[in-house]
Order: structure tokens, then C-alpha cells, then sequence
């Protein structure tokens, strides 16, 4: 662990030139104390580090300690600069590893390659916290003890031991056979079996986990794409899902659709209003999804979901209509009850 420290360390050196103790122990996530005695060890081994006094002062190398990896060429750089900025590492654990990684490839980079491709890097952005609607990507996050365990059982091919949450449930021991780990708008999920049938779980749902020494029952190869659609529409189609037809205005469409479960079927009527039949996963996600279309959006079955819009539209207009009056509106405001001249 040390090792790969003190590696991280003098790559930040390399990279940016001089670094105060304390930006380099917030960069390593160590104590100030800390890098200094790695600074120590590393003058010890025969790397040439030196302290700078002053203000503005620090740790530094002597210019041209530095290897190249000659074997990358630009797009290969900034292919793999970018691939750094997914947030599947994040979800899995691996964000501090990912990071480390990252140093290591930027300071191998040839010299002429080094600033353009860091530089084209910057102008590039993956999968952003937030929409054009400022609707931020919901994250949730799992203990970082709990995602290396079961990483470590995916990775090993042994069975995993879970405390896990469902919810609305009492949390639950549970024996598993790990297959792999995917990462979806931000959310991580373990894809495993038990007692053979296929289970997916959240990760930030496990509260603990332990890997077991027995083998895992899992075939020895697998195509994780196909697994997750799979369940993806085992997921769609089960549950207490409901099935909506409504007209929609097509400028709403993808605002519906985005919000959807799945959606079924598709047509225009003659007056260019879209006829959809939607999926969404329970009665509460349907009022919400339709009531966020307002009149954009009408409702055609079931009629539960038709009453259920009408009487909250109902209450609506009644607490606007009773606690205000009417507004006041240019013939009142002018005295006159005739409209005002045109011009």
C-alpha cells in the first residue's frame, strides 16, 4: 500500500512540478505527517526530491526524472483520459485507484503528447450530475469496506455473504453466487444467483458482506450485457406495474417516455396528438409522470388514473380560487369596462 504511495507521490511531483505537504496529503488522502515521512523515504531511496522555502514554496524534483511510454499514441491518450472520467469506478470502489491510474498514464505520456492530450481531455464530459433541466443523477453510495468484499467474491469466483436491505423489508443475511457487477445511470448493482434463480441487488443496499471460501456455482463465462437486459425486462414486465393509455402533446413525448418503464405501443391521432401506451412501476409512478405533463397530456385508461388527476386538478384550482380572487385585469385596473383601444 505504502508502494503505491510513494509511486502517486512522485508522479503528482512530475506532473506538477512543486506541491506544498498539504496539497499532497489532500491529493493521497494521507495525514500531512504522513507525506512528510514518505518524503523521507524517498530522498533515502535516491530520488531526487527537494524542499523549496518560502511562501509560495514546497516539494519539487530535478528536472528529467522521468520515463516515457512511448508505446501510446494521441488518440490511445486521450481514449484512455477519457475513459477515466466514467463514473462506473466510483460505483464499484475503484475511484481512488482509478485516479492513481490516471497519474501514471499522463506522466508516462511522451512529452509531445502529454499537454495536447490532457488538454483535449478537458473538452470532453461523460456523463454529466445534471441535465439541461438541472435534474441531478441521483447517486447513492456504498461503504467502500462493503464494495471491495464483494469485488473481491466477483473477481475470485467464491460464494458472498450479504446482509442486504430490500426494501421495505427487515435487512436479511444471504448466501450468493456472485456473476458480476454493472453500473447503471450512476447505481451500482452485484448480479448473482441463489438457489439457481437469478437475483440483482443494489449495491448500497448491502449493509455488510463477506466472502465465503466455497467456489461460486456460476458458469465460466459470461455476457454481462445480455444478463442485465434480461433482467431488465423481466424487470419491466413483473411487480405491481401499471399499463397507462393517454394522448400526449409530441412535444412532451420524450419527457414521458424518459420517465416510463417501457412504452408499448405508438401512434398519431388526426389532430397530431401522440396515442401511447406506457409501462411505469407502480399507480404512484403513473399519478406523478402524468400529472408533471399537465394539460399536455390526457389520460385514457384506467379511469382510477383519470379520477385520480381530475380530483387533485379539482383541489388545486379550489385553493388558488378561494384564497385569491379573481385577478384584476385591465378594464379594472382602468375604470372602464370596455377593452382598451387598439393602436
Amino acid at each position: 500500500m505504502r508502494a503505491d504511495r510513494l509511486v502517486s507521490l512522485v508522479l503528482l511531483l512530475r506532473q506538477h512540478g512543486r506541491l506544498s505537504a498539504t496539497a499532497l496529503a489532500r491529493e493521497l488522502e494521507v495525514s500531512t505527517r504522513t507525506v512528510l515521512r514518505d518524503i523521507e523515504a524517498l530522498s533515502a531511496a535516491g530520488v531526487p526530491v527537494y524542499a523549496e522555502r518560502g511562501r509560495h514554496g514546497g516539494f519539487a524534483l530535478l528536472p528529467g526524472f522521468q520515463t516515457e511510454l512511448t508505446g501510446l499514441n494521441h488518440d490511445e491518450a486521450l481514449a484512455l483520459l477519457v475513459a477515466g472520467s466514467r463514473r462506473g469506478a466510483q460505483a464499484f470502489g475503484l475511484g481512488s485507484a482509478l485516479a492513481s491510474a490516471m497519474r501514471k498514464v499522463v506522466d508516462a505520456l511522451p512529452e509531445s503528447y502529454r499537454a495536447t492530450a490532457a488538454g483535449a481531455a478537458q473538452r470532453l464530459l461523460i456523463d454529466p450530475e445534471t441535465d439541461l433541466l438541472s435534474r441531478r443523477l441521483v447517486t447513492e453510495e456504498a461503504p467502500d469496506a462493503v464494495v471491495t468484499e464483494v469485488r473481491r467474491a466477483v473477481f475470485a469466483g467464491r460464494k458472498l455473504r450479504i446482509h442486504y436491505a430490500a426494501v421495505d423489508q427487515t435487512p436479511k443475511w444471504r448466501t450468493v453466487d456472485p456473476i458480476g457487477l454493472v453500473t447503471a445511470r450512476g447505481q451500482g448493482y452485484l448480479l448473482a444467483t441463489r438457489s439457481g434463480a437469478d437475483r440483482t441487488y443494489r449495491l448500497s443496499r448491502i449493509l455488510a458482506a463477506e466472502e465465503l471460501p466455497e467456489p461460486a456455482q456460476r458458469p465460466d463465462r459470461v455476457d454481462l450485457d445480455r444478463a442485465w437486459q434480461e433482467r431488465s425486462t423481466r424487470f419491466r414486465t413483473g411487480g405491481d406495474q401499471v399499463s397507462v393509455l393517454a394522448r400526449v402533446d409530441p412535444a412532451r413525448r420524450e419527457e414521458l417516455v424518459g420517465t416510463a418503464l417501457a412504452v408499448r405501443s405508438e401512434e398519431a391521432d388526426a389532430d397530431g396528438r401522440l396515442r401511447l401506451e406506457a409501462t411505469f412501476q407502480d399507480s404512484r409512478h403513473a399519478e406523478w409522470a402524468l400529472w408533471q405533463l399537465a394539460a399536455d397530456a390526457e389520460v385514457l385508461a384506467p379511469q382510477w388514473l383519470r379520477t385520480s388527476l381530475r380530483d387533485r386538478a379539482a383541489a388545486v384550482a379550489t385553493c388558488y380560487g378561494e384564497s385569491y380572487g379573481p385577478p384584476p385585469n385591465a378594464s379594472e385596473s382602468s375604470g372602464s369596462d370596455s377593452p382598451p383601444a387598439s393602436r
